[in-house]
């Protein structure tokens, strides 16, 4: 549940997944049951939006006997879990911009335990709209450095010939920029070529980001983030705060 694209916050989220990976992997599984589901395929070729979701849930490390599980679950007649996704606009601590996607089968619960998090922690929901208008939509591809062996030149090379639309050295990662509906075609040619990746999923990045110089902002905002994160209700959250 990376903020935005820069690794502080993926490198947060990565330590994240490692330590409550059941938890990540459960969060994915119900995206990709309403993928499967609302595009009426189990076939990623012929359906979009599930191949976006295995291509995240790749990158997430999730078996790929959990895929397969899960996308045939989706597709049983037996199945009557039914999730509706509902997008949460609002404020942090000193005008911070989020974006709060969720997933829920009970939209009154989410809605409610959502704006608790707002009003408990030095924000408020805001209106649909209100914040959205300052992230763009893109496919982002983190590709592990840590060893910093790679050779930025021959990644970007790579990038580009995969269809990627940008590039960003980023301390002991390369991030790769793409449409959104090439996150999938890109990752799988990057997998293919032999890199590591620690993220691929549709992000909504911010045009600008905003910096907490207040300690009691600053706890407030981690406390918030944290509250969100262990939402089962909760698949993603979007901000520009620059930590």
């Amino acid at each position: 549940m990376s903020g935005h694209s820069k690794w502080h916050n993926i490198q947060k989220t990565k330590g994240a997944a490692d330590a409550k990976r059941a938890q990540i992997f459960t969060k994915i599984a119900r995206e990709m049951i309403v993928a499967a589901r609302e595009g009426g395929s189990g076939d990623p070729v012929n359906n979009s939006r599930l191949a976006a979701v295995i291509t995240k849930a790749k990158a997430a490390n999730m078996p790929n006997d959990n895929i397969k599980r899960t996308i045939e679950k989706a597709l049983g007649s037996g199945n009557t879990d039914s999730y509706e996704t509902i997008i949460y606009e609002g404020y942090g601590p000193s005008g911070v911009a989020l974006i709060v996607e969720t997933m829920t089968d009970n939209r009154n619960r989410t809605a409610s335990d959502v704006r608790h998090y707002f009003d408990k922690y030095g924000g408020n929901m805001g209106t649909t709209g209100c914040v959205s208008w300052s992230f763009d939509k893109k496919g982002v591809i983190v590709i592990n450095n840590e060893d910093e062996e790679l050779d930025a030149d021959k990644v970007l090379e790579d990038a580009l010939e995969a269809g990627a639309a940008d590039f960003e050295a980023d301390g002991q990662v390369f991030q790769v920029f793409t449409e959104p509906d090439g996150v999938t075609e890109v990752a799988d040619y990057l997998t293919a070529h032999g890199y590591a990746l620690l993220s691929a999923q549709i992000e909504m990045v911010p045009q600008n980001y905003i910096a907490l110089s207040d300690e009691g902002d600053i706890k407030n905002m981690q406390k918030m983030l944290e509250m969100f994160e262990d939402n089962d209700d909760v698949q993603n959250v979007w901000h520009n705060w620059e930590e």
